[in-house]
């Protein structure tokens, strides 16, 4: 039997557990599902589910058997959950590459960490350095920008590759599924 404190306890807790009240804390939950929406599945949006079903009926060319289009759904599901990744890392890359003034994080603690040192200097009259204006102006270019950019999003990269290596496995088992099924049904019209 529970206590009657434990009781108030798990009450109060589960009254404090209902989720952000405040406008800020329930626009940071939304974008949560932007953020994870590869973690959604494909017939949860109308306009995939309508692709799923014309790739499905492709893959499963004429034959209208029940279990083969649902072995057909599940490879089309795979596929286009494939193709949201790619495009998702394709987004996250341009992006990225397409800002004229994108600077890494790393370096603008660099250069806030330069500029809150020279504010802190006691001679603010004398003028700046070239070399220190040309390093708070800077910005990379090139192959140089790009490898930054990687290094930057390589953690938003890594949980794309997750999503991406998921997708081609279940891709991977539902194909057999299909193939296995096909061989079945062909090898009983033969009997």
């Amino acid at each position: 039997m529970t206590s009657e404190p434990k009781i108030r306890a798990n009450r109060a807790n589960a009254r404090a557990s209902t989720g952000p009240k405040t406008a800020l804390g329930r626009s940071l939950a939304a974008r949560n599902a932007l953020r994870h929406s590869l973690s959604l599945p494909v017939d949860s949006d109308p306009v995939f589910s309508k692709e799923l079903e014309a790739l499905a009926r492709q893959i499963i060319g004429t034959d209208a058997n029940p279990e083969m289009l649902e072995l057909a759904r599940r490879i089309a599901e795979a596929q286009i959950d494939l193709r949201r990744v790619r495009h998702a890392r394709h987004q996250l890359l341009s992006q990225a590459l397409s800002d004229p003034d994108y600077v890494s994080e790393g370096m603008l603690r660099k250069k806030a960490a330069l500029a809150v040192r020279i504010l802190r200097r006691s001679d603010l009259g004398a003028p700046m350095p070239e070399s220190v204006m040309e390093f708070l102006n800077s910005r990379p270019e090139g192959m140089h920008k790009f490898a930054t950019i990687l290094a930057d999003k390589t953690r938003q990269l890594l949980a794309l590759d997750r999503y991406e290596r998921r997708a081609l496995s279940r891709r991977k088992f539902a194909i057999r599924a299909f193939d296995v099924a096909g061989r079945r049904k062909l090898a009983s019209t033969m009997n």
